[in-house]
């Protein structure tokens, strides 16, 4: 027998329908926990969410991607460049040795070109 590959939009349909399904389990999970008293004692019931530090100052493009990175535990890698660059300048100033210093100086200015550029390429046109 023959089978011949699921068109896209069938496959486009089945996965709405999967989708409503669960919203419709939402939905009656907390209509079910509204009649039953349960909403209503928790202590935020009624309460606008308190916004994450930093959302405000987040560039709308790039809060619901941050916020994704945020909540799978992974940093943006300008944060993760920044984080280095500051143990750059701490073991700069802890270095004894002027060789280990030069070496660690060269590092970090050579760290300091990309972040420059990714700064300023968000400045510029918004967008990394």
């Amino acid at each position: 027998m023959d089978s011949k590959p699921e068109p896209e939009s069938e496959r486009r349909k089945a996965r709405d329908a999967q989708l409503r399904t669960q919203d419709e389990l939402i939905a009656q999970h907390l209509a079910e926990s509204l009649r039953s008293g349960e909403l209503q004692s928790a202590e935020s019931f009624g309460k606008p969410l308190a916004e994450a530090e930093g959302w405000l100052e987040t560039p709308v493009e790039f809060r619901l991607p941050f916020k994704i990175l945020k909540n799978a535990g992974v940093a943006p890698p300008e944060v993760e460049m920044f984080h280095r660059r500051a143990a750059l300048r701490e073991a700069v100033q802890a270095a004894r040795d002027g060789a280990e210093r030069n070496a660690l100086q060269q590092e970090l200015a050579a760290l300091e070109t990309p972040i420059a550029l990714r700064l300023e390429a968000l400045r510029v046109k918004g967008s990394l």
